[in-house]
């Protein structure tokens, strides 16, 4: 593995771990298994570093979406299934940049929040393949919607002291998530009736 691609994933995972504001150079380095010294080599700030692990985690995100053998509603459904997930819940230092670091990416400049946009662009454009309209709702506002239920409900359930409310809170928004992006054949038919 290449010396700054170590450095960015090591920065990923402590980010998600600890935020972007209590994760030092020195400890980014450290977990990469190099010095300090050698951090401005590859990046002139921090922030630039915080942006490139971003943009990196979207990258792989995409490209795992891609090379996966499901399509449509079935790949659809089951990256819901996995997203608002107890397992996905527990893996913090690989979580989901939207989950993990939403509060630090609100603070920072604009080349942070695009490469988190990114990765928000990626997420809805992967439920806008498999989303109709009906029911009032265009395929991108459904898709904008259930993109929100996932990454609020994972949010909400990772803060929460009470594991039992943490699975409720993602048993009920897997739910809602499905069924807001991959609405059944019955219920695809009555929101179009009353659209009529």
């Amino acid at each position: 593995m290449k010396t700054r691609t170590r450095i960015v994933e090591a920065a990923r995972r402590l980010f998600n771990k600890r935020g972007f504001n209590t994760v030092p150079i020195d400890d980014i380095m450290a977990e990469a298994g190099l010095t300090r010294g050698g951090f401005y080599n590859h990046f002139s700030a921090k922030e630039d570093l915080y942006a490139e692990a971003l943009t990196a985690f979207a990258a792989s995100a995409k490209e795992a979406v891609e090379v996966s053998p499901k399509r449509g509603p079935a790949l659809t459904r089951s990256f819901i299934r996995t997203y608002i997930s107890r397992r996905h819940l527990k893996t913090v230092e690989n979580q989901c940049p939207l989950i993990a670091l939403s509060s630090d990416v609100a603070r920072s400049g604009p080349t942070v929040r695009r490469a988190y946009e990114g990765i928000l662009q990626n997420l809805v454009g992967l439920f806008q393949d498999s989303a109709p309209a009906g029911g009032g709702l265009s395929a991108r506002e459904r898709s904008l919607a259930a993109a929100a239920i996932c990454v609020g409900a994972m949010v909400l359930a990772r803060t929460v002291e009470n594991k039992a409310l943490a699975g409720e809170i993602c048993d009920a928004s897997r739910k809602l998530a499905e069924k807001t992006v991959l609405p059944s054949t019955q219920e695809t038919q009555e929101r179009f009736s009353e659209a009529s």
